[in-house]
């Protein structure tokens, strides 16, 4: 499975699970291939504009993710194909983290957000 690649680089959002980047309108459609069994984005505008950002830093082309030390790198190497943010700056809604948390999927608030991580 591969995640669609955009084919303007306008208007688009990163996951702030997976750091997936895509337009609002693939999300809304397709929801995120690799989080969207917990965070049901899928049909949900209000949803994708809550657990995406626009605010992000670099992007990644992974193809071939378990052979790639970029992938590795970054913790990608279980996600779909795709376009990813290095960084993605916000996150994610408390009820979503509720929800994440009673599912048991791990989330840490801004632990792909780089730009913070340095001021530290």
């Amino acid at each position: 499975m591969a995640a669609s690649i955009p084919s303007d680089l306008r208007n688009l959002r990163a996951c702030l699970l997976c750091s997936l980047i895509k337009s609002v309108d693939a999300f809304q459609t397709d929801g995120c291939e690799n989080c969207d069994e917990v965070l049901h984005l899928k049909g949900d505008e209000e949803k994708v504009y809550d657990c995406t950002s626009a605010n992000y830093d670099g992007m990644i082309a992974a193809m071939s993710n378990d052979d790639s030390w970029v992938c590795k790198w970054q913790k990608m190497q279980r996600r779909v194909k795709g376009i990813y943010a290095i960084s993605v700056s916000g996150s994610l809604p408390s009820n979503v983290v509720s929800d994440l948390k009673s599912m048991g999927v791990r989330y840490k608030a801004n632990q792909r957000d780089y730009s913070i991580q340095a001021k530290k």
